[in-house]
């Protein structure tokens, strides 16, 4: 189809991007379709179709299972619907303060800026928006975006994504680059693309030129197979490499494309090859259209088994459930760890050799008081997870909900519940600061007190949990058990003791 096209135009980006094929008559030209993918590309609801000339000419014209075939030609099994199947399965508009980025983690966020990509992925996780020109992101949304960060002090990360910020005009694509540097807090920038895949002669001299002026500035690609790497692909990773990004992959487990630890394999060392670090492996996500593409998680685990140990550790990417319902990326590996006491740890490694590892008799704990780095640390308000159990901010973590679930419909506390008993001492935070645990104060004696209640309320205050106003004092309490033994019982119950007497007897002994 392309045969008389001059190499002065195949390698000019902007006549691969001006001739790609997105209909079944074109595509039938290039590729030998079969009655499913004729189906695909004939549906009227289907995602959008964009093929790049040099993407294409990458698959077997006779071969329906070929890797990158099956991310790009649509199957008429995509619009089958599947148990969990959402439109945003990362709940990423959920957390979108403004349109188009996404504040999910503390100190990172999303920035989307455009919806358009050179070609277009089956199992795209933003099938919602990406490839509608109706959605689009303008300098209006740029903006607004630029506005949120420059107000958002914690921020120190941003990663632009779309659709693919590289298939924008060079000038836009370099005043969001700009307006990024502009903003004091902003400490790193990240590009996650898939032009150097579709279009690797998007990145020339010119591009890698404007680059170099905002470093730091790092880049992610998407290669999910050993095909995809040419040497079209070579030359343009190798330009950015000398324009001084670091380059990273991330790839997602497809069945049929590379659901295999030998094909994984080969990928990651195609990779480092070419100075790229695989850095995620990501399971699929729960999207309209992928159903087909999905694996069972433990194929993941099984390719990771094969990766760990078998070849280079910087080979070796993290394998990731990007959590259904919005929670993030949520690391997912074999199990090393057999067993542990207070003093041993038992471990496995990728042979199956099981090993000890000797835990240390003595040591001295980490100082935060005394540490410059715990006391500057960024905040992340409500957001410090587990790690906030660790370091003491809180003792754990209440779903939503359950304390109305398990107050079992009582609208009033009763006289057992006193929300001081529930208050950890030594525990807690003021604001997401953790606090030192709290000394026991002394008798006169000298001997350890029960809590007073100047310890009491210093507890209350630093956990974080119960507000002073919602503790009774002393003589309210007082009054309230006073009030309580008055009260009137009904025939066959008896009155309750009074403090200090016995609860009951039992052949003679106090219970």
């Amino acid at each position: 189809m392309w045969d008389d096209v001059p190499d002065e135009k195949w390698n000019d980006w902007r006549w691969q991007l001006s001739h790609r094929v997105n209909d079944l008559e074109e595509i039938e030209q290039v590729l030998n379709l079969t009655d499913d993918e004729r189906e695909g590309l004939s549906a009227k609801d289907k995602f959008r179709v964009d093929i790049t000339p040099y993407f294409i000419s990458l698959i077997d014209p006779d071969d329906p299972d070929d890797p990158i075939r099956r991310q790009v030609i649509p199957l008429g099994r995509e619009q089958q619907a599947f148990t969990a199947m959402m439109e945003d399965s990362l709940a990423e508009d959920r957390h979108s303060p403004v349109p188009g980025l996404v504040h999910r983690y503390p100190d990172r966020v999303l920035m989307l800026v455009t919806t358009q990509c050179a070609s277009y992925c089956r199992y795209c996780t933003r099938s919602r928006i990406v490839g509608d020109p109706t959605q689009n992101f303008n300098r209006k949304d740029h903006e607004a975006q630029l506005d949120y960060l420059r107000r958002t002090p914690q921020v120190r990360d941003v990663l632009i994504s779309g659709g693919d910020g590289l298939t924008l005009a060079p000038k836009l694509f370099e005043s969001i680059l700009r307006g990024l540097r502009e903003i004091p807090h902003i400490e790193i920038i990240r590009i996650g693309s898939r032009v150097p895949v579709f279009l690797p002669q998007r990145i020339d001299d010119e591009l890698c030129a404007m680059l170099e002026q905002y470093h730091p500035l790092w880049i992610n690609l998407h290669f999910n197979h050993p095909n995809e790497i040419t040497p079209e692909v070579s030359r343009a990773v190798d330009k950015l490499t000398k324009a001084g990004l670091p380059v990273g992959n991330q790839s997602v487990l497809l069945a049929g494309v590379n659901d295999c630890v030998h094909i994984q394999r080969s990928l990651v060392h195609k990779l480092v090859e070419n100075r790229i670090r695989p850095y995620y492996l990501y399971q699929c996500d729960l999207v309209e259209g992928s159903g087909h593409f999905r694996t069972p998680v433990g194929k993941g685990l099984e390719i990771m088994e094969g990766l760990r140990g078998h070849t280079s550790g910087y080979a070796v990417p993290t394998f990731v459930i990007d959590a259904p319902g919005g929670g993030g990326k949520i690391p997912v590996m074999p199990n090393y760890l057999i067993s542990y006491s207070d003093h041993k740890v038992v471990l496995r490694n990728y042979e199956g050799y099981i090993t000890t590892y000797e835990e240390p008799e003595t040591y001295t704990r980490h100082d935060s008081a005394s540490c410059s780095y715990c006391q500057h640390e960024r905040p992340e308000a409500g957001q410090s997870g587990v790690l906030g159990l660790l370091e003491g901010e809180r003792m754990w973590i209440e779903p939503k909900g359950f304390e109305e679930v398990h107050t079992r419909g009582n609208t009033e506390a009763h006289r057992l519940q006193d929300p001081s008993k529930w208050v950890p001492f030594g525990v807690g935070a003021i604001e997401g600061t953790a606090t030192r645990p709290l000394r026991v104060l002394e008798r006169g004696d000298g001997a350890p007190s029960t809590l007073s209640d100047e310890v009491r309320a210093a507890t209350e205050t630093n956990a974080g949990v119960v507000e002073p106003g919602d503790l009774a004092s002393e003589e309210q309490r007082a009054e309230r058990r006073q009030a309580e033994s008055e009260l009137a019982y009904g025939p066959g119950e008896e009155p309750r003791p009074r403090d200090g007497e016995p609860t009951g007897s039992a052949h003679g002994e106090l219970l």
